[in-house]
């Protein structure tokens, strides 16, 4: 069988890396390829797998614990994908806020697995708002081992992305464009928008053609990256919701905007909360990335009586508080609309990096 094209796409969370691994599909099938996705998480009942699966694509998960922690599972996965879908190309992306990748996944990729895999160039991906504060020495409205690990996540890049430029002025992009350039000079700067498409094309063929992957290994505090990740809760459940022809779509966008009232309250700085309803072929997503002003929903569903809604949310509180929040947002939204019932519900801290392997020369 032929070595398959491996590109990994980081980034911290709500640079917009399952926007653009879609899209991302979309140009290596227009150039006749045939291509798989690998999502990653702590835990399973992904946002990121249902919909991604829901645009016909061939989806593996990695759920309860990062790649660099499960190296075997995301290989097995990898092989699994490779053969099922026969993979040309697979397109990886790992847990938001891990960082380190060179150094435990590349390296290793580029040792073990080098007759099966050609390995892409480091894609990390950056959203203009929070990489401008970035480069400035604040910290993002993150907590500041949060920070440290969007500053790693950079330094050990070969591709910095600058994403969402459809939101932003030209003048201003390019301006920021310089700006990363000078901070990092070592890696290729640039900028796309997976909304509109614009910069797609090129990020594609920039990072499909090129095999010169994990350049540098950054040095990494593990005790400040462990904090970095553990002051975030994290939650992932799975609820059915049954009405009489409920009008989801307002309830959706309802759900959302409380939740953000919520954490904006008490000053809970939001990696991303993600949902996903679905209702037959009809779904709504929604995302939140910060403040309120960072919301978006996309899609709609007509009134019906029962939909499926997965809920991802990565927020600066404690496991509990965000799971009293995120359980009583939704009580007190579909109150009078329609009845809840637990799927799969799960809410914890991430615990302390421990990869598999962790070259520390270049392969």
């Amino acid at each position: 069988m032929k070595r398959t094209k491996l590109i990994f796409v980081g980034g911290f969370l709500g640079a917009g890396k399952t926007t653009l691994l879609w899209k991302a599909a979309q140009q290596a099938m227009k150039q006749g390829l045939r291509v798989g996705l690998i999502t990653n998480d702590q835990a399973p009942e992904l946002v990121d797998s249902v919909l991604l699966s829901k645009e016909g694509l061939k989806v593996a998960e990695v759920s309860g614990s990062c790649f660099c922690c499960n190296f075997n599972g995301f290989t097995d996965a990898a092989q699994k994908i490779r053969a099922d879908a026969s993979a040309d190309v697979i397109i990886a992306e790992p847990v938001g806020s891990c960082t380190d990748l060179s150094a435990t996944i590349l390296q290793p990729l580029k040792k073990i697995w080098n007759r099966d895999y050609d390995v892409a160039p480091l894609t990390v991906l950056a959203d203009p708002e929070r990489l401008t504060d970035i480069l400035k020495g604040g910290r993002a409205e993150l907590h500041p081992d949060a920070a440290y690990i969007y500053r790693k996540q950079l330094e050990e890049s070969d591709i910095i992305l600058i994403t969402k430029i459809d939101s932003y002025p030209s003048e201003q992009i390019d301006k920021l464009k310089q700006d990363v350039a000078k901070a990092f000079p070592f890696a290729t700067i640039l900028t796309a928008s997976a909304l509109s498409g614009e910069g797609m094309e090129n990020w594609f063929k920039e990072t499909f053609n090129r095999s010169d992957s994990g350049k540098r290994i950054a040095t990494v505090d593990y005790d400040t990256y462990a904090n970095g990740e553990a002051v975030l809760g994290w939650l992932n459940g799975t609820v059915q919701l049954n009405g009489l022809k409920v009008d989801w779509n307002s309830l959706m966008d309802d759900y959302l905007h409380n939740l953000s009232k919520h954490f904006d309250s008490n000053n809970y700085s939001v990696g991303h909360v993600k949902i996903i309803a679905e209702s037959d072929k009809q779904y709504i997503v929604g995302n939140l990335t910060g403040k309120a002003s960072t919301l978006t929903l996309r899609g709609a569903i007509e009134p019906c009586d029962a939909i499926r809604l997965t809920i991802n949310a990565r927020v600066e509180t404690s496991p509990e508080t965000l799971d009293k929040i995120v359980n009583e947002t939704l009580n007190n939204s579909v109150k009078n609309r329609c009845d809840t019932k637990t799927v799969a519900w799960k809410y914890l801290t991430p615990g302390r990096p421990n990869p598999t392997h962790r070259f520390t020369e270049i392969v």
